[in-house]
């Protein structure tokens, strides 16, 4: 039974100020006039409705003079509109002048206009129109899409133009990936504790093969954070990398692992390192020459794989590593460190290392004695994810 009270009056303001509090995204919807000229409005009120078909939806108010004309148009484009594109929605809320003076446009498929330097863009025919208060909902079946620039959204909220920056990311679930992606679930809640404590990005690695995967990364409001994502970026993996990895392997796996080095390393050197690791549970990387071009070779990687002249330069920057800077053997509180990054194991059940959490865009300058405060919070969130996996910390021979 459905019981429905039309005795209740809602006040319009308290309304909106209501839902004001949820944030929405703002994208703008173009189409064509009669005589073939350019419309559009912008909306919050975009969604999704259906994959199967595909089937997307807004709400135009009904005293919008824009909507007819879309609606006879019988199609419209949806432009998901980034952060730096406010100056779209002003234009597309001016009445009685030319909204696209200003704005740059390429017509679709269909003929609608798609704004340039939008962060997508979804073509669609009108499929029906509901009557929905003061509103109409119009469902829109997708003729096709794309997605040209990924980027920050435009947020609407509590009256406000904003952006959006995910500060707790994981990488796309490959086949490969699903098992220590579960893990990195385990993990998120300790990421972003370490992340906002610290005021740094918190990441998650793992070793897959003859690779390393970045599979996670929670990062402190307060950084400045790229529009693009690394997640799931696959690299080389080859000594001196993410050490504590290999620290607890022994035999055939850590000499392949080492054969990857391509004897660049001095082996003595890299098994004193290892030692260093495995008895302390935690690893270090200063700041060197080495260390940045290393760092802009990654940077180059493409996000779908490392292959090619690209993963060579990985490799090669890799081999080039100093061990000194990447694993000092002491740090003196009184002294001022240029840290990169601060890692420590998650153990599994069968006490080897599961995952990889590493603490990147630290402060520069810091004193061993706050190195030593972010490596003890880092730790214990290690051993607290190592804890809920039912793993085991190995003992120390």
């Amino acid at each position: 039974m459905t019981l429905t009270d039309t005795s209740t009056v809602i006040d319009p303001g308290h309304f909106r100020t209501v839902l004001g509090h949820f944030p929405t995204g703002v994208v703008a919807i173009t189409s064509t006039d009669s005589a073939g000229g350019p419309v559009g409005m912008a909306v919050g009120s975009f969604t999704s409705v259906s994959l199967d078909p595909a089937l997307v939806a807004f709400l135009p108010d009904k005293s919008s003079s824009t909507f007819p004309k879309i609606r006879e148009s019988g199609r419209f484009c949806v432009n998901v509109l980034g952060a730096g594109q406010q100056d779209v929605c002003r234009s597309l809320a001016m009445k009685g002048s030319d909204k696209f003076a200003s704005i740059s446009w390429t017509p679709t498929n269909r003929n609608n206009p798609r704004i340039h330097e939008c962060i997508a863009w979804i073509d669609c025919t009108i499929e029906t129109i509901h009557d929905a208060g003061d509103h109409f909902l119009v469902i829109g079946r997708v003729t096709s899409l794309e997605v040209d620039d990924a980027a920050s959204p435009l947020i609407f909220f509590q009256g406000g133009y904003g952006c959006f920056s995910s500060t707790s990311l994981t990488a796309p679930g490959e086949a490969d990936l699903l098992r220590p992606l579960s893990i990195v679930d385990q993990a998120r809640s300790e990421m972003d504790a370490v992340a906002r404590e610290l005021g740094v990005e918190c990441c998650a690695s793992v070793a897959i093969r003859d690779q390393l995967v970045l599979v996670g990364s929670s990062m402190a409001s307060t950084l400045p954070t790229s529009p693009h994502t690394r997640l799931g970026q696959r690299m080389p993996f080859v000594p001196p990398l993410a050490l504590p990895l290999m620290a607890w392997s022994e035999g055939r796996e850590r000499d392949k692992w080492i054969g990857r080095g391509g004897g660049a390393l001095d082996r003595a050197l890299l098994e004193q390192a290892i030692s260093r690791v495995r008895d302390r549970g935690w690893s270090l990387v200063l700041r060197s020459d080495a260390q940045v071009r290393f760092e802009g070779a990654v940077a180059r990687l493409p996000l779908t794989g490392a292959t090619g002249d690209l993963a060579s330069d990985v490799t090669e920057a890799a081999r080039a590593l100093s061990l000194e800077g990447y694993e000092p053997a002491e740090i003196e509180p009184a002294a001022t460190y240029d840290v990169r990054i601060i890692s420590a194991p998650v153990f599994g059940e069968d006490s080897q290392p599961a995952l990889l959490l590493s603490l990147y865009q630290l402060p520069r300058q810091l004193s061993g004695a706050t190195v030593e405060q972010y490596r003890n919070r880092l730790m214990t969130a290690a051993e607290r994810v190592t804890a809920r996996l039912g793993g085991c910390t190995p003992t120390v021979t």
